[in-house]
């Protein structure tokens, strides 16, 4: 019998076969469905530029199940950098619509290297470095959080 581990989304990591209701959305979740799986992570929200700024700096950890979703107010080209991160991360950029457009696996801690995301980007998620290619988390992937609006929105909150 395998050990219950407390984190959340955690569970679904040891344990693949488990179904498990869909939550309905909220602020700090963000769901992911792709073909052959689906996961949930609790997140921070960075929706402003001192947030955005700060990101996950000087953190010593993150959760498995733990990220922060970077929210802007439309599309465009996004960078990200490293600078003062201290924690490899797994950067997933996605369109207005929700759907991921690209994945950058293992950004290496305090490296100053712009990391391109492409045109078009209006949402980004941050997570553990590795677990992307953990859960299979690639382009086409479809994000649903509350900041995705409805109207353009691939996956809306309200389904």
């Amino acid at each position: 019998m395998r050990a219950l581990v407390h984190t959340a989304g955690l569970l679904l990591l040891a344990l693949p076969g488990l179904a498990r209701a869909e939550a309905a959305c909220a602020p700090d979740r963000l769901d992911l469905r792709w073909d052959g799986g689906h996961e949930s992570f609790a997140v921070e929200v960075a929706d402003d530029g001192e947030e955005r700024a700060q990101g996950l700096m000087f953190r010593t950890e993150l959760a498995p199940a733990s990220g922060m979703l970077f929210v802007y107010d439309g599309t465009g080209r996004r960078q990200f950098w490293m600078k003062n991160t201290l924690i490899p991360l797994d950067m997933i950029f996605a369109d207005s619509t929700g759907t991921v457009t690209r994945v950058h696996a293992n950004a290496v801690p305090g490296d100053l290297t712009p990391i391109d995301g492409g045109e078009g980007v209006q949402f980004v998620l941050e997570i553990s470095g590795g677990l992307a290619a953990k859960l299979g988390l690639a382009p086409g992937t479809q994000l649903r959080h509350p900041a995705i609006p409805t109207a353009s929105a691939v996956w809306p909150c309200d389904n």
